[in-house]
C-alpha cells in the first residue's frame, strides 16, 4: 500500500486506523522532535550523514539514521549512494520534501511570533532560513 500514490513505492501507514484529517496525516510524517529540524537543514543544501548530524545539534546517530530512513520511505528525503572508496552517501529533499518544508514555513513563523520572538542571534533558524523564505 502506498501512502501518497503517484506510483512511488513507500512503506504502509505506520499507525493503525485511518487519518482523521490532512494535519493528522502530515503529523504522522513529521512527528517527533528531530524530523522538522532535519527537513530544515536539508532545505539549505545536500548533506552527507556526518555533516547533517553536525547541522542538527543534539540528534544521536541512531535517531538520525532512523528518521532519515522513515523520511526516505515516505518519499520526503532522497538518499544517493556513490560507488566510491570510501563509500559516500548524500541526503537531499525530494520535490515532495520541498513541498512539505514550504508547508511548514507558516508554523515556523508562528513559533517566532508567539514562542521565540526575536531569537537574538539573527542566524538562519531565527530569520526563517538563509533566504528568509519562512522555513521553520
Amino acid at each position: 500500500m502506498t501512502r501518497w500514490g503517484e506510483g512511488v513505492a513507500m512503506r504502509a501507514v505506520r499507525r493503525p486506523g485511518a487519518y482523521v484529517c490532512g494535519i493528522d496525516a502530515a503529523m504522522d510524517v513529521v512527528g517527533g522532535k528531530w524530523k522538522v529540524l532535519i527537513l530544515w537543514a536539508l532545505a539549505e543544501r545536500t548533506y552527507r550523514f556526518g555533516e547533517l548530524r553536525r547541522a542538527v545539534p543534539g540528534v544521536t546517530e541512531k535517531v538520525l539514521t532512523a528518521h532519515l530512513k522513515e523520511l526516505e520511505d515516505d518519499g520526503i528525503v532522497h538518499r544517493e549512494e556513490y560507488a566510491e572508496v570510501p563509500p559516500r552517501v548524500e541526503y537531499s529533499l525530494t520535490p515532495r520534501g520541498v513541498a512539505l518544508n514550504t508547508a511548514l514555513g507558516p508554523l515556523g513563523d508562528w513559533g517566532r511570533e508567539h514562542v521565540y520572538p526575536g531569537g537574538g542571534g539573527g542566524g538562519a533558524a531565527e530569520s526563517g532560513g538563509a533566504a528568509g523564505d519562512g522555513r521553520p
